[in-house]
């Protein structure tokens, strides 16, 4: 008997519980099923504000040539992986490449970050994350390559410190954009030895 009103309490703790349960799922807005972006598709709509206030369309970017979007943060990896992503811009924007990071940090923190990296790339910030949802990034950093017209030719998630994903990127820029493959990381890491102290 102890053990029959055990599971009936059980029961019917769970069954009071429920419609707060349900409530509290009904007051999180959950985004529409995630974008389902892949290589050879068309780049998903993507229109967003910069720093101050211009409205960035994808779509214009790319119908003038190839664009990078790199959604990213100012963490550590990020932060040692940036230099291999400015030197991807610098390299090929005279070929008519458009880099924009996309940063999730507060505008505040980023402001002061763009101006101490010297970031030379456009940057725009969503705290939201929502940029993550359009594209269907699960992962920071993600790396969206799109040709000009609009088709996406790469993707890559995570992080290389090292400076190979960019390194990887050059290529394909270097392949859609008709110009001569440009080694960012020994670039990168030229300047990084040259700049060492001597032991």
């Amino acid at each position: 008997m102890q053990k029959t009103s055990l599971v009936l309490s059980f029961t019917l703790s769970g069954l009071l519980l429920l419609p707060l349960a349900t409530h509290a799922a009904d007051s999180v807005k959950t985004p529409a099923a995630a974008a389902t972006v892949a290589v050879g598709q068309a780049a998903p709509e993507f229109k967003i504000k910069d720093a101050n206030g211009k409205v960035i369309d994808l779509a214009e970017l790319t119908a003038k040539g190839p664009v990078l979007v790199r959604l990213t943060c100012g963490c550590l990896g990020c932060d040692k992986e940036l230099p291999y992503f400015q030197e991807l811009h610098t390299a090929y924007k005279h070929l008519g490449l458009t880099s924009l990071a996309v940063f999730k940090e507060p505008d505040a923190k980023v402001e002061n970050y763009v101006k101490e990296k010297k970031l030379n790339m456009l940057y725009a910030v969503d705290p939201k994350g929502d940029s993550w949802k359009v594209f269907g990034a699960k992962t920071m950093p993600s790396n969206f390559l799109i040709a000009k017209g609009g088709q996406i030719v790469k993707i890559s998630a995570g992080c290389d410190t090292s400076g190979m994903i960019a390194a990887r990127l050059s290529e394909d820029v270097a392949r859609i954009s008709g110009g001569q493959k440009v080694d960012v990381k020994g670039n990168v890491d030229a300047r990084k030895t040259a700049a060492a102290p001597v032991k």
